[in-house]
């Protein structure tokens, strides 16, 4: 399969050294300069220094040349640019394309997630474009840095249609990268997307010191708030059970690699936002889709105390420790709610 990746940070290049030796690929980078540096050095000094690019892997910066030439387009830029990406791509697509997202995060204007972006931009099947049921996603348990070093790691690929997820699940899969399929599209991306979200929770507790025990309660009910929102936007409960969901909660709550986490620490340590973000070279999609979350969540009727959390200390100036008291301090609550007892078959509350 011929396979374009469309951004070249840390996560399209992973992508680009574990599938060049299974397939034909493709690897764009926005900057004219950054894709020349990659193609004379077979590395990524910027977002991902110690991977070597195979010699097979075609790196450029011409968009055209890199859209014409794929079966496969995998969207691998922060997930605010997906919709300009997409509005570049629109003159080349095609019907028998498939287009994949693997960019984590909910556009703030729309509250879309990136493949209801690309849905909303690229043209359709009444415009000679691409059926809906060709749009997928690839998430789960996967920090770069690992996948560039072909460590296991096993993620899940997404579709509406089984047989288009289980196309992307066999264009995926490599001895060290396992894929399952998945027709759950807005639950693998909501899941996925919003983890970020708790991932800043966590590396606040672990700036604040707050121990084990608070951690272990923001992960367990971060998720749980997490499945409300995604089961209120048409998703199924058992995706967050799975790699996009609980999967993806414990590596990017727990990994030194995680950006998020390590933002949140420095939160919790008491540096503001625009300060530490001033240092970062690399996007922390939680910070956006903080926002997001919390409007979807109003948007549908869903209570997300943590999100709400979050969202003060991010852009409220609330102090995390006071956000703690608070959540500590709600009203006493069932941990399952049943339906039929004031539960899942009216609306669980958190």
């Amino acid at each position: 399969m011929r396979i374009a990746i469309f951004g070249a940070g840390s996560w399209g290049t992973a992508l680009a050294v574990t599938l060049a030796p299974h397939a034909r690929v493709t690897l764009w980078a926005r900057r004219s300069e950054a894709a020349a540096t990659m193609r004379r050095t077979r590395h990524n000094p910027t977002y991902l220094p110690d991977a070597a690019l195979p010699e097979a892997t075609c790196v450029t910066s011409d968009l055209r040349e890199a859209a014409r030439k794929a079966d496969l387009w995998v969207i691998a830029t922060p997930s605010q640019a997906v919709r300009s990406l997409a509005e570049q791509l629109a003159p080349f697509v095609r019907p028998s394309l498939m287009a994949v997202s693997v960019a984590k995060g909910i556009e703030n204007d729309t509250l879309l997630t990136p493949t209801q972006v690309l849905a909303d931009v690229l043209p359709g099947p009444g415009e000679g474009g691409l059926p809906p049921e060709r749009l997928g996603a690839v998430y789960g348990p996967s920090h770069a840095e690992e996948v560039a070093a072909r460590l296991p790691t096993t993620v899940v690929a997404a579709a509406p249609a089984l047989g288009v997820a289980e196309c992307v699940q066999e264009a995926f899969m490599t001895p060290r990268l396992r894929v399952y399929a998945n027709t759950d599209l807005v639950g693998v991306e909501v899941a996925g997307s919003v983890k970020n979200v708790l991932a800043i929770a966590a590396g606040i507790s672990d700036g604040a010191g707050w121990g084990d025990n608070a951690k272990a309660a923001l992960l367990t009910r971060g998720l749980a708030e997490i499945r409300r929102l995604g089961c209120a936007m048409g998703a199924r409960s058992e995706t967050f059970a799975g790699l996009a969901g609980i999967g993806d909660v414990i590596v990017t709550c727990t990994s030194r690699h995680s950006r998020n986490r390590a933002l949140g620490q420095q939160i919790g340590e008491g540096r503001s936002l625009p300060e530490i973000e001033a240092t970062m070279d690399m996007v922390a999609e939680g910070v956006r889709t903080t926002a997001s979350a919390r409007e979807l969540a109003a948007r549908h009727d869903v209570d997300m105390p943590i999100t709400e959390a979050v969202h003060a200390v991010l852009f409220e100036g609330a102090d995390p420790a006071g956000r703690v008291e608070a959540l500590m301090t709600r009203e006493a609550k069932r941990e399952v709610r049943f339906a039929g007892h004031g539960g899942m078959g009216e609306r669980e509350r958190g």
